[in-house]
């Protein structure tokens, strides 16, 4: 009698679980394809194609750390945009530990030989990015403040797509594309630069209409006057961008996702399986900081709060459904279930072939895009490469939570080559 007992509960435990993972995958899928839905959401992705007068002013940060490969061009990127240098600071901001990229820096800035380029040296610890990006908001002048990160290669016309979408749509904050490019460097670059795509063409217009959006760490442009009243960035946090997204849409400012493939930030995969897995533990761990510190609690409705707590619950059901890989394949060989429950089991193994086919679809869309060839060759890579992604991803998570639960909180940066430039920096 208690051993049938337990036998139901196990199974009643198991099917939860299922069910859990397929409602969580259905709904991923779902983030994927929103923008495709209707040609009126692939509409809210456009860039304006005809360009206001400029006349809004631009505070573009540029945080770094150990960047001497690749901030000197960075810099000249940004300095080379298409528009008035007169409505243009440039604050290249380095901790006072970091010689070589402020000799850098300082040697770019020397050669542009222009006062709107600023070098900002800040002292305090522990060094972080938001650290550093409230110390430049102290000497910001610009109407709208953004951030470039190190290895940025931003659009040339991506300030007159800012000045004209503000002026023409009033909106107080601006999230634009961000693309990973070196879809092919390492077996796990495919699907890495995918999850950029789907998240910043897709799933960022579905928070936008929401009204919950955590926003990317660059490319995201905001009014100064609301920054200071926001009082910058969280210093003590890992992903302080998600965390101004939330505090933005508690502030009810209007934010305008744009995802425009001509005019994306260019970026990097991490360019080992160990930089990629530290990434993913700080932006894991940043999401549980956010999720305890409850100010998403304080949203107004209730879809905001579940979308809310559905983002920054994706570490832990990440870092669960990693333990649970080896516990469902033990009770594979080892437990006899039912039919009807058996036949359940197969649930996420269907979510994961369908997310399998959107994953080729959003390959060729991004090659198509970007004037790529399709390769054969690089989709067997990306379809062997799919499951030990994700059990990656696990591990990030696991890790994430593991550092949360010891209560470390040190900064793991991201190291930065420019494999996405080839030999332009050179």
């Amino acid at each position: 009698m208690v051993l049938t007992v337990i036998v139901s509960v196990l199974e009643f435990v198991y099917l939860l679980i299922i069910l859990l993972m397929t409602a969580q995958a259905i709904f991923n899928i779902r983030l994927s394809l929103f923008i495709w839905e209707t040609p009126e959401h692939a509409y809210l992705n456009r860039a304006p194609t005809i360009y206001s007068d400029p006349c809004l002013s631009f505070t573009i940060m540029l945080p770094a750390r150990h960047e001497e490969e690749v901030y000197r061009y960075t810099i000249q990127k940004v300095y080379d945009l298409n528009y008035p240098k007169e409505l243009m600071q440039i604050v290249a901001i380095c901790s006072d530990d970091d010689e070589g990229t402020i000799a850098e820096a300082q040697a770019k800035i020397d050669e542009l030989g222009d006062p709107n380029v600023q070098l900002l040296i800040y002292n305090n610890k522990p060094t972080s990015k938001p650290r550093g990006l409230n110390h430049a908001m102290q000497i910001a002048r610009g109407d709208i403040v953004t951030i470039f990160d190190a290895e940025d290669e931003p659009h040339p016309d991506i300030l007159n797509i800012i000045n004209t979408t503000m002026i023409n749509d009033d909106v107080d904050a601006i999230q634009s594309g961000v693309q990973l490019m070196n879809h092919n460097t390492k077996w796990f670059c495919f699907l890495n630069v995918l999850e950029y795509f789907f998240w910043f063409k897709s799933s960022m217009h579905f928070f936008a209409r929401v009204g919950m959006t955590p926003l990317g760490g660059n490319t995201v442009f905001v009014r100064r006057e609301l920054m200071d009243q926001l009082g910058g960035w969280d210093e003590t946090g890992l992903t302080e961008d998600a965390d101004l997204g939330i505090r933005l849409s508690l502030s009810h400012a209007r934010i305008r996702i744009i995802y425009d493939d001509e005019f994306v930030t260019r970026e990097e995969t991490p360019h080992t399986i160990e930089q990629f897995i530290k990434q993913r533990t700080r932006w894991n761990q940043g999401f549980i900081q956010i999720l305890f510190k409850k100010e998403w609690m304080k949203l107004e409705r209730l879809s905001q709060r579940l979308l809310a707590f559905y983002v920054l619950i994706l570490p832990e059901v990440q870092a669960f459904f990693a333990l649970m890989i080896p516990v469902s394949l033990v009770m594979f060989f080892l437990v006899k279930f039912p039919l009807w429950l058996a036949i359940l089991t197969f649930l996420p193994l269907y979510c994961f072939i369908l997310a399998l086919f959107i994953e080729f679809a959003g390959l060729h869309e991004f090659l198509k895009a970007h004037g790529r060839k399709w390769s054969w060759r690089d989709a067997g890579v990306m379809l062997i490469a799919f499951f030990p992604y994700q059990w990656l991803l696990g591990i990030g998570a696991v890790r994430a939570m593991w550092r949360y639960m010891k209560g470390t909180t040190n900064w793991e940066k991201t190291a930065h080559i420019g494999q996405h430039r080839g030999n332009a920096a050179a």
